[in-house]
């Protein structure tokens, strides 16, 4: 094994590939039971993003933390807000089946 002093690195101790990112992460959705092939690690980053919305964290700062350079694209492609969507869907359902 190769000592590199990388924090990440492969089994055999080189640098960790894109490759190797996408094929661990195939492995992991597989074994949650999702189709491995249809999630990337890309996800996590929408995740991220509306995770810490929700959560009321300043757009500015969540845009500093993914690396956006103002806060455009963190709200138009990133942001999806997950509570307002749950809430409509919990009070229709209330609505049609009673409280």
């Amino acid at each position: 094994m190769e000592d590199t002093d990388l924090v990440f690195c492969t089994r055999t101790g080189t640098p960790v590939t894109a490759h190797n990112v996408r094929r661990d992460f195939r492995k992991v959705g597989e074994a949650a039971g999702l189709t491995g092939r249809e999630w990337s690690p890309r996800e996590l980053r929408h995740s991220f993003v509306s995770v810490l919305s929700d959560s009321d964290v300043h757009i500015e700062d969540i845009s500093r933390l993914v690396g956006h350079s103002n806060t455009v694209v963190t709200e138009t492609a990133y942001r999806h807000q997950i509570r307002p969507v749950i809430m409509q869907g919990a009070a229709a359902m209330d609505k049609i089946f009673g409280s």
